[in-house]
This record gives structure tokens, sequence and C-alpha cells, in this order.
């Protein structure tokens, strides 16, 4: 749509040059002004055949010679320079429509209509040098434009299919990846289970046998030792659970999901973390709930936002909450009301002893959520 406004305001500048001298006697020359309408209703046809060249080929042809007919250098009209500016933007447009082979049959119509005006056109020297440079100058310029765009347009195409083939590489690396550590993981949880998990049971089974022979009853000592073995166990079954989970939460997560995200193009992440985030005592629930706020408002930003950018700050200020901030940049400002994601968001955070804050400017949404640390007050 802009080009052809740029199209629509060259021709209107060179044709209105040309055609002011006609009204200046309707009678004579109106029979030309009915060959201007007639060449700018093909112009507006030229849009709807862009598909079929041969057609659009012909079209420019007889545009050509619209023009020698409509503005032939006999009384009392004579040959104008602006003329051969009406034919070099009929060049320019089929230089840019066309492919370079149908290009060339509209060129060869073109400057050998605009030569025969060296011999049949009153022309002075002056005007015959311009025409004649025009010429010699016009057509290999064209020509190189159509083959440097026809070759940049081959290596746009190669570059998006490169650009395509390397993030489906990154992709599918980023994958195995997270096959191979979840796999790892998985290893490691049942190396885990069937050494310690087992070991540990059976002392638990081997102080109740000692109990039993010994005849101690309720020994304090044999019983905290039961207690500790038991916690110990507990654990390791947490643990384990831990490492065959698919999904990680916390800051890890958070790293992983915009490091996603970004090789993905979906959005660009401006990411900093202050002096003591990363080493803020959060609890598990703590760290999911982290982990799944940054998550919708990541995704709210791309359903939503006008710009793909955000900028997420993590912080733990005095080491008695930990902070974190969600800056996205937004055109004007427009009223809001807390959506199902936002909402799950605040009780998640509020569960865990937290709270969310959601406000908008003029330039910027900005989202903000906290939880209490460990061992401070909420």
């Amino acid at each position: 749509m802009k080009s052809f406004l740029i199209w629509m305001g060259l021709l209107l500048a060179v044709w209105g040059t040309l055609i002011t001298p006609l009204f200046s006697n309707l009678d004579v020359n109106l029979w030309r002004l009915a060959g201007v309408a007639c060449y700018f209703t093909l112009f507006f046809l030229t849009p709807l055949l862009h598909k079929n060249t041969k057609v659009l080929t012909a079209l420019f042809c007889l545009r050509a010679v619209l023009i020698y007919i409509t503005f032939f250098p006999a009384e009392p009209y004579q040959f104008t320079l602006t003329l051969s500016f009406a034919y070099i933007l009929l060049i320019a447009e089929s230089a840019e429509k066309l492919p370079f082979r149908q290009m060339i049959v509209s060129y060869f119509v073109s400057l050998t209509i605009l030569a025969s005006y060296l011999f049949i056109g009153q022309l002075s020297s002056d005007e015959i040098a311009f025409i004649i440079l025009m010429i010699i100058v016009i057509f290999p310029g064209f020509v190189y434009y159509k083959l440097s765009a026809d070759r940049y347009q081959t290596l746009s195409a190669d570059y998006e299919d490169l650009h395509q083939e390397y993030r489906m590489v990154k992709r599918r690396i980023v994958q195995d990846e997270e096959a191979a550590r979840q796999e790892e993981r998985h290893l490691i949880g049942k190396e885990i289970h069937d050494s310690v998990g087992h070991k540990l049971t059976s002392l638990i089974m081997q102080l109740e046998a000692y109990r039993i022979q010994s005849g101690s009853g309720n020994d304090p000592h044999v019983n905290q030792l039961k207690t500790l073995a038991g916690e110990s166990l507990e654990e390791t079954r947490r643990a384990v659970k831990v490492f065959r989970q698919t999904e990680i939460g916390g800051l890890q997560g958070v790293m992983r999901l915009i490091r996603k995200l970004e090789i993905e193009n979906f959005i660009r992440i401006q990411f900093s973390v202050h002096p003591g985030a990363f080493a803020a005592p959060l609890t598990g629930e703590q760290s999911f709930a982290i982990y799944r706020a940054v998550q919708e408002g990541l995704t709210n930003i791309m359903k939503h936002g006008h710009s793909r950018e955000a900028q997420i700050t993590f912080e733990a200020p005095g080491k008695s909450i930990f902070r974190f901030e969600m800056i996205n940049p937004v055109n004007e400002y427009r009223p809001f009301t807390e959506d199902f994601g936002l909402t799950s968001m605040r009780e998640r955070l509020e569960h865990s002893g937290g709270g969310l804050e959601a406000k908008m400017n003029d330039q910027e949404f900005i989202l903000c959520g906290w939880v209490p640390l460990k061992g401070s007050e909420s």
C-alpha cells in the first residue's frame, strides 16, 4: 500500500504537469484527456493483475503506447521533457513489478517509443542530447537495479530459510539437552532410592530388631536413632521426587524459561539480579510460585503487549523479602482489570505469604510481586 501511494504521488506530480496545458483548449485536446483517463484506468488495473506476468507485461506496453498516442508531438501540443519523466516512471514501475525477462520487453517498447521522438518530434539540440543521454543511462541503470533486487530477494529468501533451520537446530539442541538432563536426573534419583533409601530402611529395621532383642523397651537413644533414620529416609524420598520432576521452578526455572523464549525469538528480555537475590532462602512453594508468576507475566506480554520487550528484576532488599518486577513498554494508557491469570498469580503469591501489585502509566506496564523470606515477618 505504501509503495502504491508513492507511485501515485509521483504520477500525479508528473502527469499534473503534463495535462495542465491541455485544459487551455478543451475542444481540441478532449481526446488527449480521454487518453489520460485510459492510462490511469490501466494504472489502477495493474495491482489487480500482479500474478499474471504476461497480462501485466501487455499492460505496461499498452501504457507506453498510450503515452505516445496521447502526447504525439504535433500542433497544438509539442514535446516536453516532462514527457520523458513519464516514461522513466513507467520503466521504474515495470522494474518493480515485472520479472527480469518481461521487464526487458516493457523496456524495449518504452525506449523505442521514446527514441522515435528524436526523428518525428520538433526537438531542440538540448532536448535531443537529454533524450539520448537518458536512454544510455536509464536502461543500464534499471537493468542493474533489477538484477540487484532479484539477487537481494534470493539472498533474503536463503537467509530466512537458514534462519528457520538455525532456530530448529537450536530448539532441537535445547530439547536434547533437556532430555539428557532429565534422564540423568532420573538415574541419580533411582540411584539414591536404590542405595541410600534401601540402606536407611534396613537401618530402621535393624534398630527395631535390636530394640526387641535387647529388651530395652522404649530406650530413648534407640528411639532417637530410629526417628533420625526415618527423617533421613523421608528427606531422601522428597529429594528423589524433586529429581523426577519434569518442570523446574524457582530462579533456575525462570532462567531456563527466559532462555527458551529468547531462542524462539518470541520476546527480548533484559534480566537483572541484584546482589543477594540468588542466595535468598526461598522455600520450594515460594520458588514455584515465583516461577509461575513470571511465566504468566511473560505469557501476557506475548499475547497482549504491543512491544515484545520486557525487563525482569530480582532483588532481596534487607534479606527480609524476595521481590521481582516485570516492566513492559506500552503505547498509551488503557484502564485494565485483572484477568484469571493475574488473579491466580495473586492467589498463589498470597498463599505463600506474599502479594502482587499491577499498575500502568502512559509508558509502561509494571507487575511487581513479593514473598517473605524464611525467618522474617511477612
